[in-house]
């Protein structure tokens, strides 16, 4: 089978990115170099007058009621539990007892050699 070496895709890549960079920058200059025609300004509108709005006279607004303010029950104040008294001296905890094997038990022996 051929061996198709990434060399031969890179090159043409690289060479039409090159090549694309160099018109962008030609094309940018020719935009910069080129003059706008002259637009001739166009006379500005005239609006006509408006007619005067007449006056016209409102009638009242009419009166509003006056609510009578709401009464709102007095809630009794809620009385918290009193706080635990904690003594100032605590007892120092004791800690268990290990227990000891005796003196004249053996730990086993293991009967495969390493």
């Amino acid at each position: 089978m051929a061996k198709i070496h990434a060399s031969f895709f890179i090159f043409p890549l690289l060479l039409i990115c090159l090549m694309n960079c160099h018109t962008v920058r030609v094309e940018a200059r020719h935009l910069l170099e080129t003059t706008l025609p002259e637009v001739p300004e166009l006379p500005k509108p005239e609006l006509p007058e408006l007619p005067p709005l007449p006056n016209v006279e409102l009638p009242p607004l009419p009166e509003v009621p006056t609510l009578p303010k709401p009464e709102i029950p007095t809630l009794p104040k809620p009385e918290l539990p009193p706080f635990p008294h904690l003594p100032d001296e605590l007892p120092k905890p004791t800690l268990p007892t290990i227990p000891t094997l005796p003196k004249d038990v053996t730990p086993p022996q293991s009967t495969t050699s390493p």
